[in-house]
């Protein structure tokens, strides 16, 4: 599945450089949406199924380095490209290069084999899990807390180059490398340490796979107001350079803590659900609402509305840090337990 969904997200990044109207680029996109969404939830279900769970946040954080480093290469690639060329090139460049990693993904992964004997059983029908993860307040309260800071980091990942180029005047090729550096320092840093910290402090207290994220959130906010308003590039760079980094730390610990919340057979589900409740809240709202209060203030503060509007939305952050620090007492109660499995049935 995840094999097929990498071919269609890519073929579809590769249709948006074909587009010749809005209606066409419209579809593209929705179908790079609908390839995502078929490969994430089955990762992070196949990742808990090959881990032990003391090594499972750390694990998942791995897996999400995907993120910040493809991110990061995608906007050095596609800004190097379309310098040179056009978007449309760009995008077809980089969705074909997807397109030929798919083959010797579907050669190289594999399915574990079946670690326990509930394996041989039939898996829960979607309304089932649904229902058991709607009585249980730790995730609404995980799904929610990060959608209230998906919120900001979508919508700091969508206007972000637009401040740069507004405030600093700086070029497209020069803000590429600027957000790239970010996130293959900063977001690859802060990944690492929520997963390698979950770990950590989450087998001495489950509330931690909240709580770290809670405290993270919660400092992300001087340092993005710093970093969005810094008088020139080098304090800014420095400040959301620790910014990124606590914005992304919340991945390892809240997924795996998701993945808890109910059996093995029910993992690639609950996170299916919480990727659409973080998605639709988080990626669905963040840009709209952000360049929203930026046209209402544009009248009276000008070309610092962007700035004002991103400054707006960093009380975001305080809610996430709030239904977080929630989630972990919820967690204790909430969180399910598993067999020990030998190592040597995991492979």
């Amino acid at each position: 599945m995840i094999g097929w969904a990498l071919a269609v997200w890519s073929l579809c990044t590769a249709a948006c450089g074909l587009a010749q109207g809005f209606g066409q680029l419209f579809a593209a996109r929705v179908g790079v949406g609908f390839g995502e969404a078929g490969g994430v939830a089955p990762s992070h279900a196949l990742i808990s199924a090959t881990f032990p769970p003391e090594r499972r946040a750390r694990a998942i954080a791995l897996y999400s380095l995907g993120v910040p480093i493809g991110s990061a290469f995608g906007i050095l690639g596609g800004a190097a490209i379309a310098a040179l060329a056009s978007w449309r090139t760009a995008f077809i460049v980089i969705g074909l290069a997807g397109v030929a990693f798919a083959v010797p993904f579907r050669l190289l992964v594999r399915d574990p084999a079946p670690v326990a004997a509930t394996d041989a059983e039939a898996a829960p029908r979607f309304a089932e899990v649904a229902r058991a993860l709607a009585a249980k307040p730790a995730f609404w309260l995980l799904s929610l807390g990060a959608a209230a800071g998906s919120v900001v980091g979508y919508g700091f990942g969508f206007w972000m180059p637009s401040l740069l180029e507004r405030s600093y005047g700086l070029s497209m090729t020069h803000t590429a490398q600027f957000i790239a550096a970010l996130l293959l320092v900063g977001a690859v840093a802060g990944t690492l340490l929520g997963g390698f910290s979950g770990d950590g402090l989450g087998r001495r207290d489950r509330a931690f796979f909240g709580w770290l994220p809670a405290l993270a959130y919660l400092a992300c906010v001087p340092l993005y107001a710093g970093g969005i308003g810094a008088p020139n590039l080098t304090v800014g760079f420095v400040l959301l350079l620790g910014a990124t980094a606590l914005s992304y730390l919340w991945l390892g610990p809240v997924i795996t803590a998701v993945q808890h919340l109910v059996p093995m057979r029910s993992r690639a589900t609950a996170s299916a659900l919480f990727l659409l409740v973080n998605n639709l809240i988080g990626l669905g709202g963040g840009a709209p609402l952000i360049g929203k209060l930026s046209t209402v203030l544009a009248p009276r503060y000008g070309a610092e509305s962007l700035r004002l509007a991103m400054f707006g939305t960093l009380a975001l952050y305080a809610l996430a840090a709030v239904l977080m620090a929630g989630a972990g007492a919820a967690l204790r109660k909430g969180w399910v337990e598993e067999a020990a499995i030998p190592t040597a049935d995991r492979a």
